[in-house]
């Protein structure tokens, strides 16, 4: 089915929506002006932050039951609206209880809407070139700290940080439903003019497998697991990066600072990179090569004392990171089909979710355990990078296993 659509036009203008949303990493920013203003401890803040990532998978599902029924742009503007409401209540709240509420739920709530609508409907629109797609759109998530982070310090340094929650919130949400006017959502059955679909995908296209039977098949638990490992060592690092160039390799609070930027950067160029290699030589092979480069990477930042191997290392991780967040995106859609694409990723990103909750937490444990050093953390995120080599390989078996029985199934779940 061919459709009269501009498609990069839509990736565009949700790249350009997810760099608004990506903006809910650049937390930390408001998290120290926001002690002074509630005379409070900075967990007592960062809870705000917390909850918001626990209730990610909650906002990824029904954001992606709307793009299932072609309503992306429905999404868009739902998400959207709460994402800016959050963030100006959020600059109204007079007590850290309420920010859990505006910025941990409603904000919360309405980035997952609006990322899961993004993700969803680009992906579906390039079947072609899914993990360059998936790539890009992710991008502008991961890259949204790099641009909203400096302008935020700015308006801080000016106005006070509640202030500026407020004017980045009505910033975002004018952004955000402006861009939404040029999002459309995917046809069904949409095949790119030019683009004979191969025959492989043309059994895969058959495959549309509803969250509820995905969940009951050990190739999604080997996904998820896939894809919490390959986040794990990435949200160690997000959470911690200051502190560890601070306090392993002696830099100052402003040069640890633009190592933040440049993980924020290697970040964002891994989601495109990796995207566009898997699209090349597979996602298995690629997912591979980015466990075994986490793993020398989580090496590396072990055992270096000099400035030049932490600089490669967070770089190494940070574009590890990146093509984790790119590469699942079309690995859920090849496996389980694009039918209900939006739920399944959705669900699948317990995984993310995971990892959020224990990558923190570990790195934190083990440097209070050890006089604030990392090191044996990163040897533990070394040993666990290969648990994830080792899953390829049954991931890879498994894929190739039941497909008779995957081709038939979808028929009785329709």
């Amino acid at each position: 089915m061919n459709v009269e659509l501009n498609r990069w036009r839509i990736l565009v203008a949700s790249t350009l929506i997810n760099i608004c949303v990506g903006a809910i990493y650049a937390f930390s920013i408001f998290a120290l002006p926001l002690t002074k203003v509630f005379d409070a401890t900075m967990p007592e803040i960062m809870m705000a932050f917390t909850i918001n990532a626990a209730i990610s998978p909650i906002p990824m599902i029904l954001g992606g039951k709307l793009v299932d029924k072609g309503g992306a742009k429905i999404a868009i503007l739902i998400g959207g609206t709460m994402f800016g409401l959050g963030f100006m209540l959020s600059g109204l709240v007079s007590a850290p209880w309420m920010l859990y509420f505006t910025y941990g739920v409603i904000t919360g709530l309405g980035q997952g809407i609006v990322y899961s609508a993004t993700i969803g409907n680009s992906v579906k629109l390039f079947p072609d070139k899914r993990g360059l797609a998936a790539g890009i759109v992710t991008a502008g998530y991961g890259g949204g700290t790099i641009v909203i982070a400096p302008i935020a310090n700015a308006l801080i340094a000016s106005n006070g940080v509640q202030p500026t929650l407020i004017t980045l919130g009505i910033v975002f949400l004018v952004v955000i439903l402006s861009c939404s006017l040029m999002v459309k959502p995917c046809p069904v059955g949409y095949i790119p003019e030019g683009w004979t679909p191969p025959a492989a995908s043309t059994n895969k296209g058959a495959i549309n497998i509803p969250w509820n039977e995905m969940v009951k098949k050990p190739l999604f638990y080997v996904i998820a697991s896939m894809f919490l490992i390959g986040a794990l060592s990435g949200m160690m690092v997000t959470s911690n990066a200051s502190i560890i160039g601070q306090s392993m390799f002696s830099l100052s609070a402003a040069t640890a600072a633009l190592f933040v930027s440049l993980y924020s950067l290697s970040n964002c160029l891994g989601r495109v990179f990796w995207g566009a290699v898997s699209d090349k030589i597979g996602r298995t092979k690629c997912l591979m090569v980015i466990y075994l480069v986490i793993a020398a990477m989580m090496l590396t930042i072990a055992l270096s004392t000099s400035v030049v191997g932490f600089a490669v290392a967070i770089f190494g991780i940070g574009l590890c990171f990146g093509g984790t967040m790119g590469i699942f995106p079309s690995i859920v859609g090849e496996k389980f089909g694009m039918k209900y694409y939006g739920v399944n990723y959705g669900v699948t990103f317990i995984g993310y979710s995971g990892a959020a909750f224990f990558g923190p937490r570990i790195a934190n444990s083990v440097a209070a355990a050890n006089n604030g050093m990392f090191t044996n953390a990163f040897y533990i995120a070394l040993v666990i990078s290969l648990v994830g080599f080792a899953l390829t390989f049954i991931f890879k078996a498994m894929e190739n296993k039941p497909l008779t029985t995957r081709q038939t199934s979808p028929n009785k779940a329709a």
